[in-house]
């Protein structure tokens, strides 16, 4: 079974982005600015990972920030306003948005924060989706690399999203009755929460974008910790 899907992806207005992650981008001086185009820079490299993956058909973004709707403009990416409806709410919309141009896509909702997504490595989630879709399983779901939240949920053709993210949502959605996908590829796995998340999203190798900012951040204030490696 080949399969294409449709991806939503929620991103946060950048001054309420990714509060844990404060002080990962300029080790603590409180530069505002410089976690705005970290909190940028993840959405971008995942945006742009997602959207070169040949088994995804389009990716729309929900998010209620100018700033992110013409960055992702630039990467030739839809934006539809954030609807104030928290999380969930964001992604039924956007859902909704899809499902309203083909009753029968197969739907996803991807967190905005994997910026070591490689395109290849979702393409084998969702082809691993196809097979457990074509056995009868209607939703699946890739947990995080601490195996608590979501990074990654799927609906087969035609079916409902019912998206449960935000704390355990891993739990949530095996409760709702989605499927965990085994094998997952780290790169698909590893969201960025803390500073050591972002550690370990270097190790892996990062989008252009965050790989930007680390290195600004590093110049200015000295390298500290492993070397970072961008992405190939």
């Amino acid at each position: 079974m080949t399969l294409r899907v449709d991806l939503v992806v929620p991103v946060k207005p950048l001054p309420r982005a990714k509060t844990r992650l404060r002080g990962a981008a300029d080790r603590g001086v409180g530069d505002a600015g410089a976690h705005q185009r970290l909190a940028l820079a993840l959405a971008r490299d995942t945006v742009a990972a997602a959207a070169s993956a040949a088994s995804v058909r389009r990716v729309l973004v929900i998010s209620a920030d100018p700033a992110v709707a013409i960055e992702m403009g630039q990467l030739g990416v839809e934006v539809a306003t954030d609807p104030g409806r928290e999380l969930n709410g964001a992604l039924r919309h956007g859902a909704s948005i899809l499902r309203s141009r083909d009753a029968n896509a197969a739907i996803g909702a991807l967190q905005a924060d994997l910026p070591a997504l490689r395109g290849s490595d979702l393409d084998d989630a969702v082809a691993a989706a196809a097979l457990l879709f074509a056995g009868g399983t209607r939703r699946v779901f890739v947990p995080d690399a601490p195996a608590e939240g979501t990074t990654l949920l799927l609906a087969a053709p035609g079916v409902d999203l019912d998206p449960h993210f935000g704390g355990p949502s891993a739990s949530a959605h095996a409760g709702s009755g989605a499927l965990p996908l085994t094998g997952a590829r780290e790169s698909l796995r590893r969201d960025v929460d803390t500073a050591a998340d972002l550690d370990d999203a270097l190790r892996l190798g990062v989008g252009t974008w965050t790989a930007a900012v680390v290195t600004e951040r590093d110049r200015d204030l000295g390298p500290a910790g492993p070397t970072r490696c961008p992405a190939p």
